[in-house]
């Protein structure tokens, strides 16, 4: 399935979150993340609520307007909130109500139904912890790691900071805040030589006789082989911005029909 931000924007989501294998302090974060892919309509997370290791939620799901879902251990030992939000998610999908559902968990007992949801014709992201099994992040469409998220919320919130101390630095703070950002500049993060192929390979799979690629295009094919793919993994905040970096691939900006827009296009410089 495609993953063109520009049209994801009108998605109904199911948000559903495993608060047994979620941690409770990047909550905000994340449904900020998923505000990019979707309106979220439905929005719940399963628990044991009677056991006080859960019982730290309760702030963050009045903030997010998150509903909590009770669900008992009535099994030692056995995650019991798998199958409540499975159940809840067919329920929610036979409503016809949702394009997509969001799966919050790095548990890999959720992996069929991400696979049962796509079948039906839903777009699948899934949120979880590197720690998550790789046939969870196969089954869908896209996978966001919660470490990721994390440093992204951790630069903005740094970046606000820096911001609004301006107006109060004196120049030689100034100073050495240009000088440590030109460093930075210079120390630009290194894309692994295999994630270089696997670029140049779908830029080939796509080009055909053409020289250039649509870098939307780019993007979603890398995606339905790659679901956890994202720049930000290596330290950049667009796949524009990771490619341009990379010597062997030349970025082109071309104006589209509305005077304010630039498509850009990428070719593999060695192919």
């Amino acid at each position: 399935m495609s993953f063109n931000i520009m049209e994801l924007n009108n998605l109904r989501l199911a948000v559903l979150i495993d608060a047994e294998n979620v941690p409770r302090d990047c909550i905000k974060s994340v449904m900020k993340e998923i505000a990019i892919y979707g309106t979220p309509t439905i929005k719940r997370i399963y628990g044991d609520w009677t056991n006080p290791s859960v019982s730290g939620w309760k702030g963050s799901l009045l903030e997010n307007a998150i509903t909590p879902v009770q669900q008992y251990s009535y099994t030692t030992g056995k995650n019991s909130s798998d199958s409540a939000m499975i159940i809840d998610a067919m329920d929610i999908l036979y409503t016809g109500k949702t394009d997509g559902f969001v799966l919050v968990s790095s548990d890999s007992d959720f992996t069929r139904l991400a696979v049962r949801l796509r079948e039906a014709g839903q777009r699948v992201i899934g949120i979880g912890e590197r720690k998550t099994p790789g046939a969870f992040i196969a089954a869908c469409d896209k996978f966001i790691y919660i470490e990721v998220i994390r440093q992204n919320a951790a630069a903005e919130e740094t970046q606000a900071e820096e911001q609004t101390g301006d107006a109060a630095q004196g120049q030689a703070q100034k100073q050495q805040k240009a000088e440590k950002a030109a460093k930075q500049q210079k120390q630009k993060p290194q894309v692994p030589k295999k994630t270089v192929k696997m670029i140049a390979d779908s830029v080939a799979d796509i080009a055909g006789d053409n020289e250039w690629v649509y870098m939307g295009e780019l993007g979603n094919l890398i995606l339905k082989t790659q679901p956890d793919f994202d720049p930000r993994n290596y330290g950049f905040k667009s796949l524009s911005a990771m490619i341009k970096s990379i010597p062997r691939f030349q970025v082109d900006f071309r104006q589209s029909a509305d005077p304010n827009i630039k498509h850009p296009y990428v070719r593999d410089k060695e192919n």
